[in-house]
């Protein structure tokens, strides 16, 4: 079978699909991918094709702001995040998409949850199409948007446009029932997916690591999506002064941008979320889906500052369940959040209610399983 995976050119849209990705590879299903060709450096290291359709990131905000008149770095309401995704950027790839798509002959086609040319292209083409739920259920208002968005894309092509967004077949699910946030799943057949924190291709070699100390070892690892704030710098710095070992995921800026005392944390450009996660005993982390279910799914604790009001929501289920704690916008001091790592070190409760969490996450149906399942409903 031949499987054709579309997403956004975004590290944290793509990674998430890997790993049924590499199930079906193993099975022995050809796969490739669709995305912008600035997506080169992920995809090429995992021995997929790229098909190349579409524009960056950067450029489809452009035009978005350039359409609208309104940044969506500054305002981002649900009908600018469904002109983004549904509307602009399918706008300016599905062209290209589908040439690459009626050339590689797919037989299924997968999409991220927030790619819209994927399903587009499938219906284009009549082929089956299943949606990959990379965060928890979207709130009501911002699915109504995307569908909004999309069903002007499907009509001007003569097609039938789909009720909801995301459309598909079947939804393939990454969210554990206990962040499950409450939003609106879309009326698609469910298959629970087990979400896994990033591996690098089998056979890398791993990094070398700075040693630890004995102590308590802390990943902190915020946001470094374009237009997002940094607070790393102060937030290290208050870290800091609690006794234990830190290390930083820094997204590729200078060290020296931090202020922190040199060998005091180590700080990483960019490392897979399993060797990250080696011996962590807690998280600092924005709230982002692949971080929160990767440290979940390693039975971490995790103080989370959310940059967002999606991150936010997101942060509450955590603290619901009692696996963290949650910071709210606009009470993210520096002080605070040493003030929170510290209650979590420090009160087992918050370990045991992660670890009860990392065995609802492998208690969900693997990669390989669902491939299986997949390809076996497809040629049925």
């Amino acid at each position: 079978m031949r499987v054709l995976f579309f997403n956004n050119p975004m590290p944290g849209h793509f990674l998430p699909l890997l790993p049924l990705a590499r199930a079906l590879r193993r099975q022995g299903h050809a796969v490739a991918f669709v995305s912008a060709a600035g997506m080169a450096a992920a995809v090429e290291p995992e021995g997929f094709e790229l098909i190349t359709a579409g524009p960056t990131a950067d450029v489809v905000i452009g035009e978005l702001n350039r359409r609208t008149g309104t940044n969506i770095l500054v305002s981002r309401t649900p009908e600018l995040v469904g002109e983004f995704f549904a509307g602009v950027r399918v706008d300016l790839s599905v062209d290209e998409a589908l040439a690459g798509a009626r050339d590689w002959a797919p037989d299924l086609v997968v999409s991220e949850h927030l790619d819209f040319v994927g399903p587009l292209v499938a219906a284009m083409l009549k082929l089956p199409s299943a949606v990959l739920a990379i965060d928890p259920a979207l709130e009501p208002e911002s699915l109504a948007a995307l569908a909004v968005a999309a069903h002007a894309r499907y009509l001007e092509r003569g097609l039938e446009a789909p009720e909801h967004a995301p459309s598909g077949r079947w939804l393939l699910d990454l969210c554990p029932p206990s962040l499950q946030r409450g939003g609106t799943l879309p009326p698609l057949d469910r298959i629970a997916l087990r979400p896994e924190p990033h591996q690098a291709p089998e056979g890398t070699p791993r990094a070398a690591r700075v040693p630890g100390t004995g102590r308590p070892r802390v990943l902190v690892s915020l946001s470094t999506a374009p237009g997002a704030p940094s607070a790393l710098g102060p937030i290290l710095r208050s870290l800091s002064a609690l006794d234990i070992d830190l290390v930083a995921t820094t997204g590729g800026r200078p060290a020296e941008e931090f202020g922190v005392e040199p060998g005091r944390v180590e700080l990483v450009s960019f490392l897979p979320a399993a060797e990250l996660l080696d011996g962590v005993s807690a998280a600092v982390h924005h709230g982002g889906s692949g971080t929160t279910f990767g440290t979940a799914a390693r039975g971490v604790p995790a103080v989370v500052v959310p940059g967002m009001e999606g991150q936010e929501r997101q942060a509450r289920r955590l603290q619901a369940a009692g696996a963290g704690l949650a910071l709210p916008i606009g009470e993210q001091e520096p002080e605070a959040v040493a003030d929170a790592l510290a209650r979590l070190l420090a009160e087992p409760a918050f370990t045991v209610a992660a670890q009860r969490l990392r065995d609802e996450i492998a208690a969900m149906p693997s990669a390989d399983q669902v491939a299986e399942r997949l390809t076996a409903y497809v040629s049925e």
